[in-house]
């Protein structure tokens, strides 16, 4: 299906970071606590304060060891042998399911701030690279088994983003979270903000370097994406597909 002819949603906007700092009606730790806790109790916050700030930068062994031990009670679910490196920032915890041997590098961000009752969720064994952001801003996101995400790579959720088992993607993919409204001639900032859907990518697909997904595109199963490409509509099961936009130039045998 082309990405013209799917149905439009609309995001409201009070789910947008801008709105919520710019709002001005709550106290500067309220704030906080609301960006990066959620609606945790003051006990909970400040439990939540005191594990990432002093755990979080705490390298070596004893960094690994001390999160493994002391992060579960964060998460909505923490399963066996997960590994979380340094540096690595979670926001609403209790909306993050993380399966088991589940391995997240330094330097990442994990937010799952808009994902709802269904969750940024991670299944086992799925690996994420250093620097990596993963965003849910007002969709959930789920990464299936074995599913791999290289360095840099930056992934938006407006209306889901869901990717399957074993699925590659290489560094400094993005997948986008819609778009922007531009009939008035107002500030971009300030007009509505949409999403053509959610983003699907099926099962053992490869996306090359620095590939990006626009909102609303499903990519089939064992599909191949050529680097730098950019999809902005439907690739089916078994692609190859390259350019920009992408193309499909073969099909798998």
């Amino acid at each position: 299906m082309n990405k013209a002819e799917k149905k439009i949603k609309v995001i409201d906007k009070k789910l947008n970071i801008r709105q919520k700092l710019a709002g001005g009606h709550a106290s500067p730790l309220k704030t906080y606590q609301s960006l990066t806790c959620g609606p945790e109790s003051f006990p909970r916050f400040l439990i939540y304060e005191l594990l990432t700030s002093v755990l979080g930068p705490l390298p070596g062994g004893a960094g690994f060891f001390l999160r493994k031990q002391l992060y579960p009670r964060l998460f909505k679910k923490f399963g066996r042998g997960v590994i979380i490196g340094r540096n690595t920032v979670f926001r609403h915890p209790h909306r993050i399911s993380l399966g088991d041997n589940v391995t997240i590098d330094d330097n990442c961000l994990l937010d799952g701030r808009g994902a709802g009752p269904s969750g940024l969720v991670l299944e086992n064994n799925v690996l994420i690279n250093r620097n990596c952001m993963i965003i849910a801003k007002s969709g959930s996101i789920r990464f299936g088994r074995r599913t791999s995400i290289g360095s840099n790579a930056v992934i938006v959720s407006m209306d889901a983003v869901e990717l399957g088992e074993a699925v590659l993607l290489a560094g400094g993919c993005y997948l986008s979270a819609g778009s922007y409204k531009i009939d008035a001639l107002i500030p971009v900032m300030d007009q509505d903000v949409y999403t053509a859907g959610p983003i699907r990518i099926g099962d053992n697909t490869w996306l090359g370097t620095r590939v990006t997904v626009l909102d609303g595109v499903t990519i089939g199963k064992d599909a191949v994406i050529g680097a730098c490409a950019m999809v902005n509509n439907d690739i089916p099961d078994k692609a190859v597909a390259v350019g920009t936009p992408a193309k499909v130039i073969r099909i798998r045998e």
